[in-house]
């Protein structure tokens, strides 16, 4: 379940919200001499002003293909290239772009929930196996095995919540304008 929210967490990292942000660039991956490489490993990325990202490549001769890989990922970032430096203008978004965008939020965290229901499914499904031997004695009384499948319950409320105040949290970011 922690993996879940960790999942969550890295997903909606990568989410516009019309600010300069050096997460943004944490899903694009670069064709860099025939391999799919992250941004961040082939290039130093800071966040020089609310609204633009400076990302100075560690060899020049990736500097397009970086470019390239910004304009090709679908974020609507067009990146200048001044001197073996990309400079990224991070453009506002409009109304219904940052509903979209929220929407987007909300549907991670249901996937998020389902992931930890499966999980805890699975756990449950475990007890109950485990509960009786290859004899079929029961190896558990019903209270313990009661009681376990509580405490899994209580786990999943736990994680669902901080879900929720997660995916909250970037709604609103995303919505403030």
């Amino acid at each position: 379940m922690d993996k879940s929210v960790q999942h969550f967490v890295d997903e909606t990292r990568g989410i516009r919200t019309g600010r300069a942000n050096i997460g943004l660039l944490d899903s694009i991956r670069v064709d860099y001499y025939g391999q799919k490489t992250p941004v961040g490993q082939l290039a130093n990325i800071s966040v020089l002003d609310a609204r633009t990202l400076q990302v100075k490549p560690f060899d020049a001769n990736a500097a397009k293909d970086i470019e390239k890989a910004v304009i090709g990922s679908g974020l609507g970032l067009n990146p200048t290239l001044e001197g073996g430096v990309l400079r990224i203008s991070v453009p506002a978004l409009s109304e219904e772009q940052r509903k979209k965008l929220a929407g987007r939020v909300k549907q991670l965290g249901e996937d998020a929930k389902v992931s930890m229901r499966n999980v805890r499914r699975d756990v449950i499904k475990e007890m109950e196996a485990v509960n009786k031997d290859k004899s079929g004695d029961v190896v558990l009384g019903d209270d313990d095995l009661k009681s376990g499948k509580d405490q899994v319950q209580d786990l999943l409320k736990a994680h669902e919540s901080k879900i929720d105040d997660l995916a909250k949290a970037k709604s609103d970011e995303i919505l403030t304008v």
